[in-house]
């Protein structure tokens, strides 16, 4: 059966997540939600989350999976507060313990926060199979962008997280802990070996002026079209590209503060002993 694909935007930052489901009244996935943070106050608000729960609610959906690509750095992960709110478990990559290591380092953290995982409720391998009620779906390891991303296929359609973007903006960066641009190069065309009809699924827009916002694509229109990974660039090309062109790159706004929170599956720090959760910012370690 084909799937029912909803998608909402977050302009705050760039993000896209799908709410995926089988049937009116069925069972549903969210893949990639995000928690509202104000930088300037460190506030958090559940408004994008709570467009989810309205839109569950309005199809008498139940939550089965709440899907991570990847320990994302340019939001916070809403997966905790959906969780608590209606039910599902949280899942994400198996090698996600490399990035809990390399930020516990990073930041500091205390000595029993855990880098195994056991933060998510599935941890899942390449070619992991499960289901969305009456859908069948396969997990796809997808690491370059971090060693922990992963894709989701789901009938004729792939979320691709942070691997690919629309082809007039190419492809994600490889700079973070764990990067790797080889990795990257294999892992979308790992995605483009799909058939050419394939529906991509984006976890980003960031449209060049004059073009509205788009989060799908298809396997051609990235064989055809993309300006980083299109057919004829070879991986000796592409990783020089991906090297020269992070060199240039900004830290995301928002990195500091997002992986802190989605290594921990969307949960905040412990709360300290007058009861406030506190985020860290290590000073020249960027």
């Amino acid at each position: 059966m084909a799937a029912h694909i909803h998608s909402f935007y977050d302009t705050q930052t760039g993000t896209a997540t799908h709410l995926v489901f089988d049937e009116e009244g069925g069972t549903a996935a969210i893949i990639d939600p995000v928690l509202d943070y104000d930088a300037k106050s460190g506030r958090t608000k559940t408004t994008n989350a709570d467009l989810l729960l309205s839109f569950l609610r309005e199809h008498k959906l139940q939550l089965r999976w709440i899907l991570e690509t990847h320990a994302h750095a340019d939001h916070l992960s809403a997966a905790a507060y959906l969780r608590t709110q209606a039910g599902g478990q949280i899942a994400i990559g198996a090698r996600i313990g490399q990035v809990q290591q390399a930020f516990k380092t990073i930041f500091h953290l205390e000595p029993e926060f855990a880098i195994d995982g056991s933060q998510f409720d599935v941890l899942f391998e390449d070619q992991s199979i499960f289901n969305i009620g009456r859908l069948s779906c396969r997990a796809l390891a997808v690491p370059g962008h971090t060693p922990a991303d992963m894709a989701y296929q789901i009938g004729d359609a792939i979320f691709v997280g942070d691997t690919l973007f629309m082809p007039d903006v190419g492809t994600a960066r490889c700079d973070f802990p764990g990067g790797d641009a080889h990795q990257l190069y294999q892992s979308i065309q790992k995605l483009l070996s799909y058939p050419a009809e394939t529906r991509l699924f984006l976890c980003h827009d960031y449209p060049p002026a004059g073009r509205a916002i788009s989060m799908q694509t298809t396997v051609a229109e990235q064989k055809a079209h993309n300006i980083h990974i299109r057919d004829g660039i070879s991986v000796t090309d592409f990783v020089q590209m991906r090297q020269q062109r992070d060199a240039g790159l900004d830290m995301p706004a928002l990195l500091l503060p997002s992986v802190q929170v989605n290594i921990r599956a969307g949960a905040f720090p412990p709360a300290e002993s007058d009861g406030v959760h506190y985020l860290k910012i290590p000073l020249n370690q960027f």
